[in-house]
């Protein structure tokens, strides 16, 4: 397995680990329920080093991007950040991605580590000319300090210069350690959050610098587990659960994600030509039991689709789901098969969680 630069010094920390995209990483430190209260009412870290970077470089870069994903970068500002989709040529979810606008010719492009080498495969076969793609993810730290503490202790880091104000954007910090690095207001918590990429030279020191930050503010370790439980509760899809490879974009409930007023991109005449089947929903269970993945979901007795990710919402003290069953379901009342057994559920409005 791989391992992140701060395997080590987790596994010391207490750390729980297990295989996640071929990476040793923690689910859990102190316990999930811990983690993710703590994100919710103070403030936590998590490693996220596992995640891929691709940086593109050229006078190409922009309208090779503009190729590669549904969302529209032409008037991207250096400094922001942008979400979006990547799609085959079938219309179908090669991954979900974050791209950083750097300079007009600069950009980075955040990826799930499980993902990062078929990305990076892929992009390489569409890149147009003038434009250079480069997997630095071996090269790459990430820490996530989330929660709404969590500027409280980026003020005790950074100048407020180097601070983004805005969500989804980002700055270049030059000095903090020995490497440039890239402060950024984003995160896959629903809180408000900070992520930090720096070279994988200046890990441990980013690592210190931050505990001893947090350290005032009883910041708690945090691993995939509440990693998990924090996003779903803001409907914030996972690849290859709530979509993949051949996951149609438009039955994800991203359109807001995909112009399909730009000239052109790959996968849109897949999209155009293919009318949507399926859709996502969100389900909050009445019977007592928890909806895992692929368990069916049924209208009746009619078999309408499956659960792509189910949990016991920590926050709302309720079990949650979001499914993707057939698009003309329009009914608030369904059932989960779970263990044999029909558990009553209703529809929900998403997300199930959104901090005030």
């Amino acid at each position: 397995m791989k391992r992140t630069p701060y395997c080590e010094i987790l596994k010391e920390a207490g750390g729980k680990f297990v295989d996640f995209a071929g990476f040793d990483m923690p689910v859990q430190f102190e316990g999930i329920l811990a983690e993710h209260r703590a994100v919710r009412e103070n403030v936590g870290l998590f490693d996220v080093s596992h995640m891929g970077e691709i940086l593109f470089t050229g006078a190409g870069a922009l309208n090779t991007l503009q190729n590669l994903l549904t969302n529209d970068y032409h008037n991207l500002a250096e400094g922001r950040v942008r979400y979006s989709l990547m799609l085959n040529n079938e219309g179908g979810v090669v991954d979900d991605v974050l791209v950083y606008c750097i300079s007009p010719d600069r950009y980075l492009m955040c990826v799930n580590a499980s993902n990062a080498d078929k990305d990076y495969n892929w992009i390489m076969e569409s890149l147009l000319p003038e434009t250079k793609a480069v997997n630095v993810s071996e090269n790459t730290a990430q820490l996530a300090i989330q929660g709404p503490n969590a500027i409280k202790i980026i003020q005790k880091l950074f100048r407020e210069k180097d601070i983004p104000t805005k969500n989804y954007s980002f700055t270049t910090v030059e000095g903090f350690l020995n490497s440039p690095i890239w402060l950024s207001r984003t995160g896959y918590t629903a809180e408000d959050g900070f992520e930090i990429y720096c070279n994988n030279n200046d890990a441990i020191l980013l690592y210190e610098k931050v505990m001893e930050a947090g350290r005032e503010f009883d910041m708690k370790l945090c691993g995939l587990g509440a990693r998990d439980t924090l996003r779903l509760e803001g409907a914030m899809p996972l690849y290859g659960h709530e979509m993949n490879d051949v996951t149609l974009a438009s039955e994800i409930g991203l359109d807001s994600f995909i112009k399909m007023d730009k000239l052109t991109f790959i996968g849109k005449d897949a999209l155009l030509k293919n009318k949507a089947k399926k859709q996502r929903l969100g389900i909050e269970l009445i019977d007592r039991g928890i909806a895992r993945e692929h368990a069916p979901v049924y209208l009746g007795d009619k078999l309408v689709g499956e659960v792509t990710s189910g949990t016991m919402s920590p926050t709302l003290g309720k079990a949650i789901a979001m499914v993707r069953v057939d698009r003309d379901i329009t009914s608030p009342e369904l059932t989960v098969d779970v263990r044999g057994k029909r558990l009553a559920a209703k529809v929900v409005p998403l997300p199930f969680y959104k901090r005030k």
